[in-house]
């Protein structure tokens, strides 16, 4: 028998072991299948950017034709529900306990300050203690004058017209954060099968003593790494295509982009997260170790360093050169051009180009490690 058979034998052997005991793992059914259902059902359903419907007061402190049409253009909008008073102090105590998130003021002197030509002021009264929310309501309330005072102006007929700028939103007509926010949660799922199901498996056997006794047969390091990974790879790729079918199918997101990209992107992605898998089970040899170590050394920075939730351009410049080195970055938007986009190879074959080094990088020293060890 030559060796390359033999390899290829002993490497059939061990992919055989590996998925018979993943399928027989509760934990690995748990983290590979109910956990990614968790999450997907949390972003699409639970977790929302999109703000509509914020309760703000309005006080006109004169009742005026003039400052009643103003008033019915904040009451017209569909991003504010509206609570009219007389006086500011009536929403004061509300603003403080959070009952509404914005106290807009009309002048009593603003019809005739606009009479005369004048640029009367309107107050908009927000809790900063919420700066999302705050910034939402004084630039919409800001929209909400900007186009009284267009309507007005295009009904008066002496006055030009006033120029028309229609908006245009591409890949995201309507604006759905659900749409962005689904498929990059696929990345956070696959972030999570493929490191802390992979550490933690393998720390298991390191606990046991199972690794040893495997490392003593003729077995190689890289066989045994190779090994362990094709079944979590497989698993991980099929984990990704239930989350996508659910996206599509239950949460609505388009999918412009093809298979092949999706599966290529998501297979290029598994290497980087699986090898980071078996370097951390390597160097820990303890499961609750190394479930706290892929924690913290790719869920969280998947989380909050790839651009999923917070712009990375808005973040130190120490921070963005650590994001250069975190899978998901590359990923994320990958995946998000595929669903809303489409596909644009130029983009796709960067980032794949770069998860695989960074995979092939993490694979190096998990052999490295592994190899120590035995030795």
């Amino acid at each position: 028998m030559s060796a390359s058979s033999g390899r290829l034998r002993r490497l059939s052997a061990l992919v055989r072991k590996e998925s018979f005991q993943a399928i027989r793992d509760p934990s690995s059914i748990l983290i590979a299948f109910v956990l990614p259902l968790i999450l997907l059902f949390l972003f699409g359903y639970g977790v929302s950017l999109d703000t509509t419907r914020t309760r703000i007061g309005l006080v006109t402190e004169e009742m005026t034709p003039l400052t009643q049409d103003l008033s019915a253009s904040f009451q017209a909008s569909r991003y504010f529900d509206v609570a009219m008073g007389r006086d500011r102090r009536l929403f004061e105590e509300d603003l403080v306990l959070g009952k509404v998130r914005g106290i807009v003021v009309i002048p009593a002197d603003f019809t005739t300050r606009y009479t005369a030509g004048n640029l009367p002021d309107i107050q908009v009264i927000v809790d900063g203690s919420d700066p999302n929310t705050a910034n939402f309501v004084q630039n919409y309330a800001q929209g909400a004058v900007a186009n009284w005072e267009r309507q007005r102006q295009a009904d008066v007929a002496l006055r030009s017209p006033a120029i028309s700028v229609e908006q245009r939103f591409w890949f995201n007509p309507e604006l759905t954060s659900r749409n962005f926010l689904v498929p990059g949660s696929i990345a956070i799922v696959m972030t999570l099968v493929g490191t802390l199901l992979t550490s933690l498996v393998v720390a298991r056997e390191w606990e046991r003593g199972t690794m040893e006794a495997m490392m003593a047969t003729p077995v190689t390091a890289v066989e045994l790494l190779a090994g362990k990974i094709l079944p979590y790879f497989l698993l991980g790729l099929t984990s990704m295509t239930l989350c996508v079918l659910l996206a599509v199918f239950l949460f609505g997101v388009p999918f412009r982009g093809s298979v092949a990209a999706l599966y290529g992107l998501s297979a290029a992605f598994l290497i980087p997260a699986l090898g980071q898998g078996l370097l951390i089970s390597t160097a820990t040899k303890n499961q609750f170790l190394a479930s706290q170590l892929a924690l913290i050394s790719a869920f969280l920075p998947a989380f909050l360093l790839s651009g999923f939730l917070f712009e990375i351009n808005s973040m130190p410049v120490v921070i963005q050169w650590i994001t250069f080195i975190v899978p998901a970055r590359y990923l994320i938007p990958s995946l998000q051009t595929v669903f809303l986009a489409g596909d644009i190879w130029p983009m796709f074959a960067q980032a794949i180009g770069v998860m695989l080094t960074i995979g092939a990088i993490m694979f190096v020293l998990a052999a490295r490690s592994t190899r120590k060890r035995i030795g």
